[in-house]
């Protein structure tokens, strides 16, 4: 398959032949490996990268496992020197693109940090560019829309997304990754109640002020624009899964601007809609969100397997509220990292000792890291996650 690839992401390839080979993980065959996955001529019935016996996917699900599984949110990327070596001076957009580039990207922190899962190195607002909405990538701002979302006539703008066709440099890059893991594969999409406040707002937003009165004053066409983001973030997720994806992370970031009533009224029929319509696939979904605290229990009866939690709930309060038969994901605050190994570590010992050994736990921090994290300390973290961490059987 043939790379959408700019000068810069070719020039980000070069890098990577200059100064980081791009290590070829071990890939066990032919049939069934010794961590569950099944390969070879049987993976016409579960597909490649499905690590069943794996113990993040274990933990996914609330089932017994050898040790707590521990991955970072924006694990590849700005807070590693060798993402800078290689990054190019291309936008992240033009980096996706390159399926060999993202595929080394996610890699990096495979290597360094021996978490226990990969996620893919994308973003949310891909498929909204890859359909052509207007939409672009601006360091230091985050996504910006030349014509931010207003009327009914704007919906014409977001046809349905053809993976194959809009995001094939995705796709390649997972049967790449798939080839090179030996632990399993997050895919993820945006929230449709996400996406949709980016391409009203136009721009990252404080109080989501656009997003809402279209909510408040239109609701016909909130849900009408909701529900398309919803089938192309189903699109996208199920060709992910469809490629090789060993799990789904759907992230609402922002649903926390919203009230329970609100959550409830526009936003979780919606969600709900996309984790129904890959419900069968058998791989654990995700559902993520920061200040949610008081949305957990919808955001758990919107179907997925796991809850993301951030730092603000402490991790056996969070339990109550979502209920039995789901997994919690977090939720160490992501600024004791730069209080240094010493104190990090510590709390994250306290999150440890709060989930009590419960097995559906994913240990993770409440958010995304930040650039100008320390890696060192977050190798830390994985350590004394892997060395201290108990599970109940």
């Amino acid at each position: 398959m043939t790379s959408r690839r700019s000068p810069a992401t070719r020039a980000g390839r070069a890098a990577i032949d200059r100064t980081v080979p791009v290590a070829r993980l071990p890939v066990r065959s032919p049939t069934t490996d010794n961590l569950g996955r099944v390969t070879g001529a049987a993976s016409s019935a579960v597909p490649a990268g499905r690590y069943d016996n794996h113990p993040f996917i274990q933990a996914c699900r609330g089932l017994p496992h050898e040790r707590v599984p521990v991955w970072f949110m924006r694990q590849a990327g700005r807070s590693l020197p060798e993402y800078r070596a290689i990054r190019g001076a291309g936008t992240i957009l033009d980096a996706i693109a390159d399926p060999d580039l993202s595929t080394e990207i996610t890699l990096q922190p495979i290597r360094r940090y021996d978490v226990d899962a990969a996620i893919l190195y994308s973003d949310i607002v891909v498929p909204a560019h890859a359909v052509g909405f207007g939409l672009t990538v601006t360091p230091g701002v985050g996504p910006e829309v030349e014509q931010p979302f207003r009327h009914e006539d704007d919906l014409a703008r977001l046809r349905p997304l053809d993976p194959e066709a809009d995001t094939p440099y995705v796709l390649e890059t997972i049967r790449q990754l798939v080839a090179e893991l030996d632990r399993p594969l997050i895919g993820f999409a945006g929230a449709p109640f996400t996406v949709a406040s980016y391409l009203i707002e136009g721009r990252p937003s404080r109080d989501y002020a656009n997003t809402k009165a279209m909510m408040f004053a239109n609701e016909r066409l909130w849900h009408a624009l909701c529900d398309r983001l919803a089938d192309i973030a189903i699109s996208s997720l199920q060709s992910q899964i469809d490629n090789g994806a060993s799990a789904i992370q759907l992230f609402d970031s922002w649903a926390g601007s919203l009230s329970p009533a609100q959550y409830r009224r526009y936003v979780f029929p919606h969600s709900q809609k996309v984790m129904d319509a890959i419900a069968d696939t058998g791989v654990p979904k995700i559902h993520f969100g920061v200040t949610t605290g008081e949305l957990l229990p919808q955001i758990s009866a919107v179907g997925a397997d796991v809850v993301g939690v951030d730092w603000r709930v402490p991790l056996d309060a969070a339990r109550e509220r979502v209920g039995r038969g789901k997994a919690l994901q977090g939720n160490l605050d992501p600024t004791v990292v730069f209080a240094g190994a010493e104190f990090a570590c510590e709390a994250a010992r306290d999150v440890l000792r709060l989930n009590d050994g419960h097995p559906g736990h994913v240990f993770n921090l409440g958010h995304g890291v930040m650039p100008a994290m320390d890696p060192d300390v977050l190798a830390e973290i994985v350590k004394v996650v892997h060395e201290e961490g108990t599970v109940r059987s």
